[in-house]
Formats: C-alpha cells, sequence, structure tokens
C-alpha cells in the first residue's frame, strides 16, 4: 500500500463566489442595532479622494506607545451632505412573513434639486401630496419595524465633475421606538445631513466599497497558488495547477482563471480620525493625483478602503464591534499633523 501524501489545498476559498459586483454602489445587506439614546441614520456615503499620513497620540492604554506619537496612514473621503427627499417604512407581509414596503412619504424638492434627481429617477411626479403621506404613515406607526430615509448624494458639490446622484436607503436607529425614529425621519424630508450629524471622530464604522477591477487573472495572482518549480521540464509552463481533477468531474474548489477585482467587499471597525467642512485643510497644493481639490466636507478613515478614486464608499455603524467597545465614550484622537504634501513633495 502506497504512502499517501498529505498538502494543503492550493488556493484559498474566501470570499466565493468571485465575480464582478452586481452594481458600482456598494449594498450595504446588513445593519446593526445601536443605543445612542437619541435617533440617526445609521450610515453615511462619500467618495474615495486618496491617501495622507498623519501624526496621532496614541490613546491605547495598553500599547506600549502610549501617549507618545506615532505617523498614521488614513484615507481621505469627501462627504457632500446628503439631500434627505423620501421617507420609508416597513412592515411584516402577514401572507409571506417577509418585509415590505408599507408606506412612504417624498418631498418636493426644488428645481435646481430635481434636475439632478430625473437624471437617477426620470418618472418623478411634478407634485408630491406631503401632508397626506405624512399623516397615512403616523396612522400606522403600529405596524411598522423600521424606518429608511430615501437619500441622494450631491456629487455635483464634490471635487468630482459629477452631476447624476445615487440614490439609496439608510436606516433610522439609535432607538428601540419606532415612533420616535419615524419623528426623527420626517423631520429629515427636504433637508441635507451632514456627516458629522451622524458620525463622530473617534469611533469605529464599517467601511463597504466595491474594489478595484484587475480583469481576467490567472491562478497564482488570483488564489495565491505556489509557482511550480521552474527547473523541472513544464511542457504547459509553471504558472498553472498540475491537474484540474479527475475527468469528466472538476470540482468547483479546484483553483482556476477568471474574474479578480470589482467585487463587493466590507472591512470591520475603522476608526474615524477626523471631521471636518474644510476639505483645504487636507487637500495638498495641485489637488489630490487622479481626484483634484477636496469641495465639500469630508472624513479622515485611519488606513485604506477598498476601491480606486472617486468611487463611492458606504459608511455604517459596527455591526461586530470590540468587546470592550462603547460608543458612547469615545474620544476624539489627539491629531498633531497631516500631511498636505502634493506631488512635488513641497508642503
Amino acid at each position: 500500500m502506497g504512502l499517501k501524501i498529505h498538502r494543503p489545498r492550493r488556493g484559498s476559498m474566501a470570499y466565493y463566489p468571485r465575480k464582478r459586483a452586481r452594481d458600482i454602489v456598494p449594498r450595504i445587506r446588513n445593519w446593526p442595532t445601536v443605543d445612542l439614546g437619541k435617533p440617526t441614520l445609521l450610515g453615511f456615503v462619500g467618495y474615495k479622494v486618496g491617501m495622507v499620513h498623519a501624526t496621532i497620540v496614541d490613546d491605547r492604554k495598553t500599547s506600549p506607545f502610549f501617549g507618545k506619537e506615532l505617523v498614521e496612514a488614513a484615507t481621505v473621503i469627501e462627504t457632500p451632505p446628503l439631500y434627505v427627499v423620501g421617507v420609508r417604512a416597513y412592515g411584516v407581509d402577514p401572507i409571506k412573513a417577509e418585509f415590505r414596503s408599507i408606506g412612504e412619504a417624498w418631498f418636493n424638492v426644488p428645481d435646481e434639486v430635481k434636475k439632478y434627481l430625473r437624471r437617477r429617477i426620470p418618472t418623478l411626479p411634478e407634485k408630491f401630496d406631503v401632508d397626506k403621506a405624512i399623516g397615512e404613515l403616523n396612522s400606522m406607526v403600529d405596524l411598522i419595524k423600521y424606518v429608511r430615509v430615501i437619500a441622494m448624494t450631491q456629487p455635483y458639490k464634490a471635487g468630482i465633475g459629477k452631476k447624476t446622484p445615487e440614490v439609496l436607503e439608510i436606516p433610522v436607529g439609535g432607538v428601540p421606538a419606532i415612533d420616535e425614529a419615524l419623528k426623527y425621519a420626517l423631520g429629515l424630508l427636504g433637508k441635507e445631513v451632514k456627516p458629522m450629524d451622524v458620525f463622530k471622530p473617534g469611533q469605529l464604522v464599517d467601511v463597504v466599497g466595491v474594489t478595484k477591477g484587475k480583469g481576467t487573472q490567472g491562478v497564482i495572482k488570483r488564489f495565491g497558488v505556489k509557482e511550480l518549480p521552474r527547473w523541472h521540464k513544464h511542457r504547459k509552463g509553471s504558472r498553472r495547477t498540475g491537474t484540474i481533477g479527475p475527468k469528466p468531474a472538476v470540482m468547483f474548489t479546484q483553483p482556476r482563471m477568471g474574474q479578480l477585482g470589482f467585487q463587493r467587499r466590507t472591512e470591520y471597525n475603522k476608526r474615524i480620525l477626523k471631521i471636518g467642512d474644510n476639505g483645504a485643510e487636507v487637500t495638498p497644493k495641485g489637488g489630490f493625483k487622479h481626484y483634484g481639490i477636496i469641495k465639500s466636507g469630508y472624513i479622515l478613515v485611519e488606513g485604506s478602503v477598498p476601491g480606486v478614486v472617486k468611487r463611492l464608499i458606504a459608511l455604517r455603524y459596527p455591526i461586530r464591534p470590540p468587546l470592550n467597545y462603547d460608543i458612547r465614550q469615545v474620544q476624539a484622537p489627539n491629531i498633531t499633523w497631516v500631511s498636505t504634501m502634493g506631488i512635488s513633495g513641497v508642503s
């Protein structure tokens, strides 16, 4: 009886199926339950600008560098205010036993905003009966399970040279009472929401984005398969697997060439370093490479985020924060310096 050889499998099975995202706008499938004592939106979106490095005083008490300055990499996300155009309520379908929309209210947006919103929703009515819709939502508060606002981005206020907005739903959380959440959402109709109204510096967020597309790649780059030794005779090449399995059956677990990148990914527990209104504070001379000048507010997130420059990035409250994390007691980090060096290296 021959000796059976054991080896680790070639290639990681993580993130299956490896295929392109359905939409360039990242979809958040799950939202956390947070208790803040007041209603708030559970997420925000912005456009990726680029990366800088900042000098931050380490405030981790268990760190050997506690109280000392550290140079950290950070990502700048431009966050023009969101315009709330509608409120949608969800209840339980008694037949299918699943959540469905049971009512909504839309705001009569002004013409300077409607001309951009029609790029996304061309069948928008000329006028809504806002008061009637609000009254219907208040009358069915006992049937409502959760409330979401319908918000549109305002990329024309950013530095990316884009006019067509994205329209997305953001749930209202922070309090267990539905009537408080509904009242808060209806109070946002026709108003702008800034990032400092949702987040605060020092807290953790989950970052959701669509990664950079890399096209069709082989098994070495796509799965991390080890290259075969080149000093042997490789009539069929070394950057491949030795076999794809017993014919005619080919297991789906076998590493194969295919699409790499442009996939929806979530990075958990990224810390917000700073939220500002003046983009000139972090913009280098001449603007960011491939982006330009920040014309509105921004969020400085510690570390890197998925996606390419100008791509929409979604931020939400952390869905699985650390055990000792208390969102009510977070403190803003002490940032002593943020690099504003341009391409030439001159500050």
